[in-house]
């Protein structure tokens, strides 16, 4: 397959709809998810009654302003409100394919119609194609990212090895035995392949066959990008998207910003007031996914960012989310996951010993790592603190134990002092 074959093609026409075409679909799919989502979710009716929003009256875009903003962290509550996901869902548990379950903790579910989470256009956008051979590397164990991006390279006509998280030597011979065409995974831990194999004395434009890598979960500095591609000799291209809604973004061969998908509409909006914003501003990404069983309705991502509207040489009429450009809140992205300030605390409680915490974050050579900095004295549980740390949070830390005194006295729950140039 030519470099040509990946980078050209659009996968579907809802990519190159006009802008009065957009806003007249996006229009529609707003009326009919926001009427479905009033007759059969109890939180979305409690929500709309409470804030005095008719959906009858929803005549334009900009009518979307009068429903307030969900907050990701109200999820965690909310769910536990009563059956249905305390009402979050149109349908019973049992009538879902998967439930999975996020850091959070947030349960994901999963409906059972095609491309659920919506992420085959980025996929082809990517330069996916039937035939590739891909190594899919995210979590399969309760997390969704691992079955989230199986069905989209199903749908392309590609095969999947679900090698999952870790494991590097297995990998790397999988990767060389089945001639591994694509990959799946954080960008981080693609440069932490590359580096063991070429440690291992392999070439990695020899021995390795990859033509194409999709990477999520972590900010992609472009000087990270250029390295992987060039020792490859393939193209990158990453996503955006959460596991409580699915795609929301993704890149084109031109790397102009990330095409919003069509199977959501999204608005940047003031993180203190939730006002929308103009195009151009940073702010707060807030997303409803035209998803009636689980209507997640201007779900707040946590994430700050700015729309484009540009045209882009792919060909693509959609607009795009510029550069991710941080977080509203103290929660940090590291390795792929979420890590909540609440959570850490939750674990650091079950120790009496110890008197104040801080998680630091960076990023040598582009591979994140994090280090839990504890002030205690003649501490002897660190082997119990990283196996909790690791079954609340799902990652391991680097755990350096100080002490007492030894932070400064006003820290942050999570310094992150990761560098993308």
């Amino acid at each position: 397959m030519t470099r040509k074959d990946r980078t050209e093609g659009i996968y579907s026409r809802r990519e190159v709809l006009d802008e009065s075409e957009r806003r007249q679909y996006h229009l529609i799919q707003l009326k009919e998810l926001l009427s479905y989502a009033y007759r059969y979710s109890e939180d979305v009716k409690k929500r709309f009654d409470r804030s005095q929003f008719h959906v009858d009256k929803f005549k334009t875009l900009t009518d979307l302003k009068h429903i307030p903003i969900l907050k990701k962290k109200e999820l965690i509550f909310l769910q536990s409100m009563g059956p249905r996901l305390g009402g979050l869902l149109t349908k019973d548990l049992g009538e879902l394919r998967r439930v999975f379950l996020s850091p959070g903790p947030i349960f994901d579910p999963e409906d059972r119609h095609d491309d659920y989470w919506g992420w085959t256009e980025g996929f082809y956008a990517a330069g996916f194609r039937s035939g590739d051979v891909c190594q899919i590397t995210f979590n399969y164990h309760l997390a969704p990212a691992g079955l989230m991006f199986e069905e989209p390279l199903k749908n392309l006509g590609c095969a999947v090895i679900p090698a999952g998280p870790g494991n590097t030597g297995t990998q790397l011979d999988i990767m060389q035995k089945l001639r591994v065409t694509g990959y799946i995974g954080t960008p981080s831990y693609l440069m932490h392949l590359a580096q063991k194999a070429e440690e291992g004395g392999m070439s990695l434009r020899k021995d390795f066959f990859m033509e194409v890598a999709f990477v999520t979960g972590e900010k992609l500095s472009e000087k990270l990008r250029s390295t992987l591609e060039k020792k490859f000799d393939m193209i990158m291209r990453q996503g955006y998207g959460t596991a409580d809604v699915g795609c929301i973004g993704y890149e084109c061969f031109h790397k102009t910003g990330l095409h919003i998908s069509n199977r959501v509409f999204v608005e940047i909006c003031h993180p203190d007031t939730g006002i929308p914003l103009k195009d151009g501003e940073v702010g707060e990404i807030v997303v409803t996914a035209f998803n009636k069983t689980y209507p997640l309705i201007r779900l707040a991502t946590g994430d700050l960012g700015y729309v484009d509207r540009s045209p882009c040489a792919c060909g693509r009429s959609t607009p795009r989310l510029g550069k991710i450009v941080g977080r509203v809140d103290t929660t940090a992205r590291i390795k792929g996951m979420f890590v909540y300030p609440h959570q850490v605390e939750q674990v650091m409680s079950q120790f009496e010993d110890v008197k104040r915490w801080q998680i630091e974050v960076t990023n040598p050579g582009g591979i994140d790592e994090m280090t839990l900095h504890v002030e205690a004295s003649n501490f002897k549980r660190e082997d119990e603190m990283l196996h909790m740390f690791r079954e609340k949070i799902k990652l391991r830390p680097i755990l350096k134990i100080v002490a007492p005194g030894t932070l400064p006295p006003q820290i942050r729950p999570i310094e992150d002092k990761r560098s993308w140039d």
